[in-house]
């Protein structure tokens, strides 16, 4: 499995993917799924295996915690850690962990752990008219922004939708120019001013860094 190639954001999007063996799970959105695999393989834990739920479950967030539940009662591995954060289940998620006896990665969303939970928290105070994007949403902007919010067929909502905010952040996971044109054409499209912010991989690292000890 190591050296099979990474799963295409499609797959990702609609169904996931299936564990493939190790003693220990961790269970994921399918939009972290290049991410844990990038770190996994840096640095050798063969012995984690990664599971990833549907990314698409992030536009009805109302959904994730049944889905995670069933997920970890599925599976048969010694630890699991569940690397989803709140994501919009107003703490269900967490309080379900708890009964599970799964540990969850903390924070309220991706954007904030890719960020750094710490740092995210400070720009919170002055930055909360900024619209975010990781790779993976640049990748499908199209499929969890602009589709789903009826803008390719009423570009005049944008505005309604847009107006309160004053630019797009990229918080880049990798250095790839590609990707950076896309993020800047998603902001034009938006109409909002642009800012490339290389985070990394943030508190993921030592999240799978615990998960692997």
């Amino acid at each position: 499995m190591e050296n099979a190639p990474l799963p295409d954001d499609l797959t990702l999007t609609e169904t996931g993917l299936a564990p493939s063996g190790g003693r220990v799970l961790v269970l994921a959105c399918g939009a972290l799924a290049h991410e844990v695999l990038a770190v996994k393989r840096a640095n050798g834990w063969d012995h984690l295996d990664l599971q990833c739920l549907p990314a698409k479950l992030h536009l009805y967030p109302d959904k994730i915690t049944a889905e995670v539940e069933k997920a970890v009662r599925a599976a048969s591995h010694e630890r699991i850690f569940v690397l989803y954060a709140d994501c919009g289940t107003g703490g269900q998620l967490q309080e379900k962990c708890k009964e599970l006896g799964v540990e969850m990665i903390a924070g309220p969303h991706c954007y904030s752990f890719f960020e750094g939970n710490a740092a995210f928290a400070e720009l919170s105070e002055t930055e909360f008219t900024a619209f975010y994007l990781t790779d993976f949403l640049v990748r499908q902007f199209d499929a969890f922004v602009w589709r789903p919010m009826g803008l390719d067929r009423h570009p005049q909502l944008r505005d309604m939708y847009f107006g309160h905010y004053t630019k797009l952040v990229y918080q880049a996971q990798t250095d790839d120019p590609a990707l950076d044109a896309k993020a800047q054409d998603c902001a034009a499209r938006l109409g909002l001013a642009y800012e490339r912010r290389f985070t990394g991989y943030g508190d993921l690292v030592p999240f799978l860094a615990k998960a692997a000890q």
